[in-house]
């Protein structure tokens, strides 16, 4: 019989801050007003969450005008444009804003250079809900950038009055490329402090380049739509370690666990631990498993709930 599979469990993997802030404001918003509550959008980008809170009362929507009249509406993680915000204002729509923290730091920084006569450029995914609400919160628009590549053909207003923000949950490594490209061409360009990054995301990419270089196989537990996890796994690619990105243990196929001694799993900030040990004991009755933790960066981030839920008592976090 063959050796037991090595499983190394990346540090830090799965929910972030802003996830686990935004599935907290569900949860509380369920037991202070009752089932349903609407939520403007996926609340996070995971379909295991998203099925969860469902199943208590929480009905998600595409559009605010699909939301009944004077019922609790709550902001997806992803922050939204102005122009949805108006529309639930102008309905009088008890509204709680899920947005994570950090994408609201965004848009602050956004509007401060918009006052300041500059023009935007975001680095981000086109359609990305992230990228859609920050599009939609800067006055005037912004500049949309994906890869270095796109900085050639931008065409701007005065190449001196330029900044730039980056969607949060891209990395320091992938933008850099970008900002460097910006700033050859605009040198007057101004732009937040590498910190400013959404520390979750740098941290997991971290753990996982840690991890690629030591495992015969990494897997990914994150959805497909997520941006971080798609990440993730592009970056176990790119050190030539077979990479998946799975749902969950459902999709984990036999054959990719042949000739195979270590494991690396993580999960993207949206995935709950639940998924992650349901792999863990997938590969143990496939294989037989030893489990270690790597030992990565420790996470102490944490969010503050918006007032109007500070008197519900907290709930145990999914995946807990």
């Amino acid at each position: 019989m063959s050796e037991p599979i090595e499983i190394i469990l990346a540090n830090p993997r799965g929910f972030c801050a802003g996830v686990e802030r935004a599935i907290e404001i569900v949860e509380r918003a369920l037991i202070k007003y009752g089932p349903p509550v609407y939520v403007r959008h996926e609340i996070v980008h995971n379909k295991h969450v998203v099925e969860s809170l469902r199943s208590k009362g929480a009905v998600f929507v595409d559009e605010v005008d699909e939301i009944p009249d004077g019922a609790v509406t709550i902001f997806s993680a992803h922050g939204v444009s102005e122009k949805v915000e108006i529309e639930a204002l102008e309905r009088d729509l008890p509204v709680i804003d899920a947005t994570c923290p950090l994408v609201s730091k965004v848009h602050k920084e956004g509007q401060n250079h918009a006052k300041k006569d500059r023009q935007v450029v975001l680095i981000g995914h086109r359609g990305h809900p992230e990228v859609e609400g920050t599009q939609g919160r800067i006055p005037g628009g912004v500049l949309l950038v994906s890869e270095p590549e796109d900085v050639a053909s931008l065409e701007v207003d005065n190449p001196d009055m330029l900044a730039y923000v980056t969607q949060t949950t891209l990395s320091v490594d992938e933008t850099r490329a970008t900002i460097d490209e910006l700033k050859k061409r605009f040198p007057k360009i101004v732009g937040p402090d590498v910190k400013d990054i959404c520390y979750a995301t740098q941290n997991r990419q971290q753990a996982v380049r840690e991890l690629a270089e030591s495992v015969d196989l990494l897997l990914v537990v994150g959805a497909k739509n997520s941006s971080n996890s798609n990440r993730l796994a592009e970056i176990g690619s790119e050190y030539n370690t077979p990479s998946h990105l799975i749902d969950d243990a459902t999709m984990i196929k036999e054959e990719w666990l042949v000739g195979v001694s270590k494991v690396g799993l993580t999960a993207g900030a949206s995935a709950p631990e639940e998924l992650v040990q349901g792999v863990v004991e997938k590969i143990a009755e496939l294989r037989g498993a030893v489990v270690r933790n790597h030992d990565g960066v420790k996470e102490n981030v944490v969010f503050k709930i918006p007032a109007q839920l500070a008197d519900v008592p907290a709930t145990a976090a999914m995946g807990d």
